[in-house]
């Protein structure tokens, strides 16, 4: 089960982090480590703080962008500080455990760490359905990347090896959230992140073919539609469904614009000056 497990870091500065991390992953029992925009990487203070997990770092794989990084990933839960703007399903480190294992039943699942100065900005959380945040301190709150990769993965060793001890210590909190819970006990794959973000694509494209916008910006929309999506917990027989539903809404969006029944907001509106120029010169030729 921790095989399924990926540990991305999200544009880490110090490749001694790195090292450190894959490190504190070997000795948890972890070996999927994805890195996204490392700053310095391949680098000899990594492999000298790994000491002794560099076919951890040898097998790490570097990608330049998130989506890309987590694209098999059927869950992704992100670790941050502090609470962010972007409303998640919260969890401790043993809730947030349970929850990762439980996913990990459907398929790869990504535990996402931001970088060192900022930790996960507002647009890589929305890549997430649930949110992991460690309880530190409040007057100094300040754990380096390794660290919080360290207490995480021991989260999940001890809820893989412990499973009985760990759904019982944490079943009234820490179940996975219902829509996700539901998916895993019928049995269904959920969705990969590559296939909800390509439709999530549809859908933006959709939202624009049927005028749904009216010439407003659609990113709060979308960013409020993601987190709708995101919690359902979609399978891919569910994706099929909606990706049908979006295609027959552009189907009829598309003859309604062939027969003159709809006219977009954005062609309205470059008509509204040309039909008030034409008005003001037929006043004054009267």
């Amino acid at each position: 089960m921790l095989d399924a497990i990926a540990i991305v870091l999200v544009r880490p500065q110090h490749p001694g982090n790195i090292g450190s991390a894959a490190r504190a992953m070997k000795t948890m029992g972890l070996s999927d480590l994805r890195l996204v925009q490392p700053d310095r990487y391949p680098d000899v203070q990594a492999n000298a703080l790994a000491a002794g997990a560099d076919d951890v770092l040898e097998r790490a794989q570097v990608f330049e962008r998130l989506e890309d990084a987590i694209a098999d990933c059927r869950m992704v839960m992100g670790s941050t500080a502090r609470r962010r703007g972007v409303p998640l399903p919260e969890h401790a480190p043993r809730e947030a455990a349970h929850v990762v294992l439980e996913s990990a039943r459907s398929g790869r699942v990504a535990l996402l760490f931001g970088c060192e100065r900022a930790c996960l900005t507002n647009e890589e959380l929305q890549h997430c359905h649930a949110a992991v945040r460690i309880p530190a301190n409040p007057e100094y709150s300040s754990l380096n990347l390794a660290q919080a990769v360290q207490v995480l993965c021991y989260e999940l060793r001890m809820s893989h090896l412990f499973p009985v001890q760990a759904t019982a210590a944490t079943l009234a909190q820490a179940t996975a959230p219902s829509a996700l819970a539901a998916t895993l006990e019928r049995g269904d794959a959920l969705a990969t992140q590559a296939q909800v973000e390509r439709f999530f694509v549809h859908l933006d494209q959709t939202l624009h073919d049927i005028d749904f916008h009216k010439g407003r910006s659609p990113d709060v929309v979308m960013q409020r539609l993601r987190r709708v999506f995101l919690r359902a917990a979609l399978d891919e027989r569910e994706l099929r469904i909606l990706h049908g539903i979006l295609a027959d809404a552009q189907r009829m969006a598309e003859l309604a614009l062939k027969s003159g029944l709809h006219v977009p907001t954005a062609a309205r509106r470059e008509a509204a000056p040309r039909e008030h120029d034409a008005h003001d010169q037929g006043s004054s030729e009267a």
